[in-house]
């Protein structure tokens, strides 16, 4: 059986406890999405595993149990027969770690830069996936009477719609908590920061562009909103109205002008 990443989480998440699953599918979600939802699972190697720890180890404060969380999820894949090898062996923890680094970073969360209409998009679809809990609940109990659970498809769909809601239930509850919201900033301010919708004019073809820069969260080019780390934000924050900035693509280098900024 071929199984993406995305498709084996949800199947684990339902195996477990709500409770269980509630503790485990944070982390998972954040495995998968490092790699990629639609990736298969069987084209994961080891060394890929491996640089995962590395990347845990040194930017997260409560690795240890993480990892554990991460491993049984590997454990249990391998116990399905979807891997041909173990990879959970291979999520080892980084040599030199200590406990006193570990408590230095206890307090340390990751900021995420929302404008406001993001933090409320979010907060509506977190209120709406609550709202959708108890009537998965309600699914999986009816699916459940059915005792011939080897053909038991509607089972099998309300677990992995629920593995879903909860996952992105603790994803968006995490990303509210680290949230900052990005104000309304005073007049005088003249360069190109987060928030900010902005004119640039291309020197090459006189084509005017017009971009919102938000937080990565947000970005969403086909409606003209740009993250500041994309290549075009990245080029014209900091900068103010009348400045030519180049900006470095796959295609070439292309110079704008930046003809207005509207705050």
């Amino acid at each position: 059986m071929s199984l993406s990443l995305g498709e084996t989480a949800g199947r684990f998440l339902a195996s477990l406890s709500p409770e269980e699953g509630k503790i485990s599918q944070q982390e998972v979600y954040k495995f998968v999405r490092w790699y990629g939802w639609e990736r298969p699972l069987a084209g994961l190697t080891a060394p890929e595993v491996g640089n995962y720890a590395e990347h845990l180890s040194l930017s997260d404060a409560d690795y240890m149990r993480k990892l554990e969380l991460v491993r049984a999820f590997l454990v249990y894949a391998r116990k399905e027969a979807w891997t041909k090898i173990s990879l959970a062996t291979h999520l080892k923890t980084k040599k030199g770690k200590t406990r006193s680094q570990t408590v230095t970073r206890s307090n340390s969360r990751e900021v995420v830069s929302l404008t406001q209409e993001g933090y409320d998009k979010l907060e509506a679809e977190l209120a709406s996936l609550k709202k959708r809990r108890p009537q998965i609940i309600e699914e999986m109990q009816k699916a459940a009477a059915d005792k011939d659970f080897r053909e038991n498809a509607p089972l099998e769909a309300a677990r992995e719609e629920r593995g879903y809601l909860e996952g992105r239930i603790g994803e968006l509850e995490e990303t509210l908590k680290s949230a900052t919201i990005i104000g309304e900033k005073p007049r005088s301010t003249i360069k190109v920061s987060i928030g900010d919708k902005v004119i640039l004019c291309d020197m090459t073809s006189n084509e005017e562009l017009c971009y919102t820069i938000v937080g990565s969260r947000e970005a969403n080019p086909s409606k003209g909103k740009i993250s500041e780390v994309s290549p075009i934000g990245k080029a014209i924050v900091r900068h103010s109205q009348g400045e030519v900035v180049g900006v470095v693509t796959p295609a070439g280098k292309f110079n704008y002008r930046i003809e207005k900024i509207e705050h």
